[in-house]
């Protein structure tokens, strides 16, 4: 420190002392410290700040999932979906056999379909609730009957109620052709219903089955390619890009 007038070494540990009584030179160098310190300080305060609003915004992020887990079914597997699709693929070969069998007297031919539909949808179901059963227990979800569980289920019942009655009426006055417009309508009613307590996207897929149901009831003698559309070649397409999209993502 020699050379250095006792003056400055005072200022520059915090000592009051009139700016004009230094040295010019030392006088500038004691600014460059000062301002250096500003700045330093700001950027140490800037990081913090940066730290803290990381910290909030994972925070929010991770109470946003606890609610949605809690207000949300989020245990529907993508591949069920797909695995539903190819069912009723299945389903549509096996009633498009039934419709040309020449063999068979037509209240036996509906006899026939009744039974196949009926035991399509209890596979169907099942599927669903296993391939379900699976992703909550994968991924530590909760899969209990809760009020979410009821609510969705119940808002996912009654436009299929509501469609499944109309089908029984209109099967009952020999009204065959319209059935499968009202069963793809109901079911995308159902599905646009059901997003509100699942994930979001079922919605696309409802308003599928929806068109493809209005264009069905538009058509004639085409109601098994369209049920095949709707019920088939929709439920597959949606499970494999929700599948990619949403599951195999996020495990990422």
């Amino acid at each position: 420190m020699k050379g250095v007038p006792y003056a400055i070494i005072v200022d520059f540990w915090g000592t009051r002392k009139p700016l004009e009584k230094i040295p010019p030179f030392f006088r500038q160098k004691i600014c460059w410290i000062h301002f250096l310190s500003f700045t330093l300080q700001h950027k140490v305060l800037f990081k913090l700040t940066r730290m803290e609003n990381k910290e909030v915004i994972n925070t929010l992020s991770e109470i946003r999932d606890m609610m949605a887990k809690s207000s949300k079914v989020l245990s529907l597997s993508g591949l069920s979906c797909a695995l539903v699709g190819v069912l009723a693929l299945l389903a549509c070969a096996a009633a498009q056999y039934v419709l040309n069998n020449t063999s068979w007297m037509h209240y036996q031919k509906v006899s026939i379909l009744t039974t196949l539909a009926l035991i399509l949808l209890a596979i169907c179901v099942a599927t669903v609730f296993l391939f379900a059963r699976h992703k909550a227990k994968k991924n530590n979800y909760r899969f209990t009957f809760d009020q979410t569980s009821r609510r969705m289920l119940w808002n996912f019942a009654i436009p299929l109620i509501t469609g499944g009655i109309l089908c029984i009426g209109l099967i009952h006055q020999a009204h065959y052709g319209l059935t499968s417009s009202m069963m793809l309508i109901f079911y995308g009613l159902a599905l646009i219903n059901l997003s509100g307590y699942t994930f979001s996207s079922t919605k696309y897929l409802g308003y599928a089955q929806v068109i493809l149901g209005l264009i069905d009831f538009m058509a004639v003698n085409h109601s098994l390619i369209f049920w095949a559309l709707g019920f088939g070649v929709c439920h597959v397409i949606y499970g494999i890009l929700f599948y990619f999209l949403k599951e195999r993502k996020g495990k990422r």
